[in-house]
């Protein structure tokens, strides 16, 4: 394989390495972009099937309130006003997501803020006295943490099950701090986001990323960490965005992560559930939620000009070596050990660490593009 000389080798064509092409690009430095899959975006990748745009790997909806962050993408695509407002399904009835008015008129009939007010009160008054009565003073795990800050109803109900799903495990062997907060609204808001901006690209993720990737040489379809020799020397700088430790070989021993499994269904009618987004808060069935793509990008009856539409059931899994890694498991073992790598990656000459597997961090959309873009004037400027 005979390639140029480049300024920056990027390894990883998902969210994080095409921000950082583009910029690179744009300021006069010459990229190559090495994909381990046969197709770039990463986990934004959208594919067209019955003429709906498919979030291949889950629902992505970006949101964000700033302002770099949200003119940096819209140079690049247009976007939408898709605003996400989920629904949670729990013994056959259907609640808002977040938590809000509406919320808490389906669970208790409150129709104003200080009656809902007095009930959350009263429930979390309630749990913590319990707890108490048990010697619990502060929260030692993730359904403790829920029952003091929304009460009993609402954790049995919305969180439980769903959680437990999530995560493989009872929310008892959970710790606390995967839920330090929970939105909770006494306003009749079903926007999920409390961000000033949200949308999706119109046409999907791909158009973005192939637009991010313009100007910089791309091969998918090849493992750089199985052909490291072969780009030796090839680039004066790397930013590296695939998984950390098998960057350093699993010397350490590997991260874990939970995964997910996607079970896709063509329907012959032209509106399924009504919203993009359903979770299913039961223990059963087993999926964690169902998205609806085509209400992504088709809004009012423009949902009807299509009569087809296509689900996703998604799966939570455990992870194994093979299937794609999504949420790090940020228990104290898995940090302490992600730190050991940190340490290593600190050491590595001219090789930058970025994005969800090189940081082993849960990234949404925006922050993702923020720390490429701040990795680009690093570099760059």
């Amino acid at each position: 394989m005979e390639l140029s000389h480049y300024d920056f080798l990027v390894v990883g064509a998902g969210l994080f390495g095409a921000v950082f092409a583009r910029v690179a690009t744009d300021r006069g430095y010459s990229c190559l972009v090495v994909e381990r899959r046969e197709v770039t975006g990463g986990n934004i990748r959208c594919e067209n099937i019955a003429g709906i745009n498919v979030h291949r790997y889950g629902a992505h909806i970006f949101h964000t309130s700033d302002e770099r962050v949200w003119e940096f993408v819209n140079r690049y695509a247009r976007f939408n006003r898709f605003t996400n407002s989920p629904v949670a399904y729990h013994g056959g009835k259907l609640y808002n997501l977040p938590f809000n008015m509406n919320t808490f008129y389906q669970m208790w009939g409150c129709r104003t803020p200080q009656d809902a007010a007095k009930e959350l009160d009263r429930q979390r008054r309630n749990a913590v006295e319990r707890l108490n009565k048990q010697g619990v003073t502060e929260p030692r795990n993730l359904e403790e943490q829920a029952l003091a800050l929304v009460g009993e109803d609402i954790y049995r109900k919305l969180i439980e099950g769903y959680t437990r799903k999530q995560w493989g495990r009872p929310c008892s062997e959970l710790p606390a701090f995967i839920i330090r907060r929970l939105p909770v609204r006494l306003t009749f808001d079903n926007n999920y986001f409390n961000d000033l901006y949200q949308g999706i690209p119109e046409g999907g993720y791909n158009p973005l990323v192939d637009s991010l990737l313009e100007g910089s040489e791309v091969i998918c379809g090849c493992d750089w960490l199985e052909h490291r020799s072969d780009f030796d020397k090839i680039a004066d700088r790397i930013v590296f965005t695939g998984n950390i430790d098998r960057y350093f070989n699993f010397c350490y021993g590997p991260l874990a992560y939970r995964s997910i499994r996607f079970e896709d269904e063509i329907l012959d009618i032209p509106n399924y559930q009504g919203v993009a987004v359903v979770n299913y808060t039961d223990y059963e069935p087993e999926w964690t939620r169902i998205i609806e793509h085509k209400h992504f990008e088709m809004f009012g009856d423009r949902v009807y000009s299509n009569p087809k539409t296509v689900i996703s059931r998604e799966y939570s899994a455990e992870w194994h070596p093979g299937i794609e890694p999504f949420y790090p498991v940020n228990d104290r073992l898995n940090t302490d050990l992600y730190e050991k790598y940190r340490r290593l990656a600190d050491l590595e000459p001219n090789v930058w660490f970025g994005g969800r597997l090189a940081e082993y961090k849960y990234y949404d959309m925006a922050p993702t593009v923020g720390a490429a873009l701040n990795l680009a004037d690093k570099l760059t400027l």
